[in-house]
């Protein structure tokens, strides 16, 4: 790095990734199994939402979930307007956008088996 690009301005630090889910508390609920701290649900609409995100009358209901290592954060997301389109396919895996969050967990089979009991099952193999 040159003296040029430290003086760049330029990201100075990761705040959270936005997550737009359907079941907001079946998330929260798996969040909370792999160790986040799930806040208190929020409700927001008007105008000043609108123009963020870029849609008209939104009313959107949020959960900031912040990981166990006190820094890194979710905002989860349900959308009760306008409405997503529950109907359609969900997009390819080679389609752009974000595909997957990684972890690192003290215990793959542990947690993995934590998830199981919870109700949940994975998509594919366990692989180390």
């Amino acid at each position: 790095m040159t003296s040029t690009d430290s003086q760049r301005p330029g990201v100075t630090n990761f705040v959270h990734v936005g997550l737009v889910v359907e079941d907001l508390d079946e998330t929260v609920r798996f969040l909370a199994l792999l160790g986040f701290d799930c806040g208190e649900p929020g409700v927001f609409s008007g105008e000043w939402i609108d123009r963020i995100i870029g849609l008209e009358n939104v009313t959107v209901e949020t959960v900031m979930a912040r990981a166990p290592d006190g820094i890194d954060m979710f905002e989860v997301v349900r959308f009760h307007s306008p409405s997503a389109g529950a109907q359609e396919l969900a997009p390819a895996a080679n389609r752009p956008g974000l595909r997957h969050v990684a972890f690192t967990v003290d215990d793959v089979r542990g947690v993995v088996d934590r998830v199981r009991e919870g109700g949940w099952e994975t998509v594919g193999e366990i692989v180390d």
